[in-house]
């Protein structure tokens, strides 16, 4: 698998599968949660209450269609908040791997992930680079490009460097 990284807005990622750091309510929130809910539409939201009626857990993943973006699915993932005492790391780890097991059950090959429980639930943010760069690149999956999309060029640069300092296994 190729792991990229591009600075931008995850709702115009032109790929298979954008991965939503949602809350365990799935009726859409703010900051990634709050952009993909208002750029895919009601549909998103539609099928979040019909597949999802009592959310996910922390950590969990689960898809649904992507509405009016240019992905054909969300992945909706729930990560683990920082802010509220939730700081076991192999929650937020899995979300990335749980993530490629639901593009892998899709047969997405392409998928645009942001930094998950990096913004308002406070994971620090080096550590949350680290878990999302060493989940993807030791998960097994068909995936063919995992794309990290960085918010503003400080979390690009900062991805960045760790991909160069941390190259793939091999």
């Amino acid at each position: 698998m190729r792991l990229t990284v591009v600075e931008g807005d995850i709702t115009t990622q032109e790929v298979d599968a954008v991965v939503n750091a949602a809350n365990r309510r799935m009726r859409g929130g703010g900051g990634v949660d709050g952009a993909i809910h208002a750029a895919g539409g009601p549909e998103v939201l539609d099928d979040c209450r019909r597949r999802f009626p009592h959310g996910l857990a922390t950590g969990a993943a689960g898809w649904t269609a992507a509405g009016r973006m240019p992905a054909r699915w969300v992945i909706h993932v729930v990560g683990p908040n920082w802010n509220a005492g939730e700081r076991d790391r192999s929650l937020l780890e899995s979300c990335y791997s749980g993530a490629l097991a639901v593009a892998d059950e899709l047969g997405a090959r392409s998928v645009a992930f942001p930094l998950v429980s990096a913004g308002v639930y406070g994971w620090p943010r080096d550590d949350a680079i680290a878990a999302a760069v060493d989940t993807l690149r030791a998960t097994p999956t068909s995936v063919e490009e995992a794309r990290l999309v960085a918010f503003g060029a400080t979390a690009y640069d900062e991805i960045r460097e760790v991909l160069s300092r941390r190259p793939p296994p091999g």
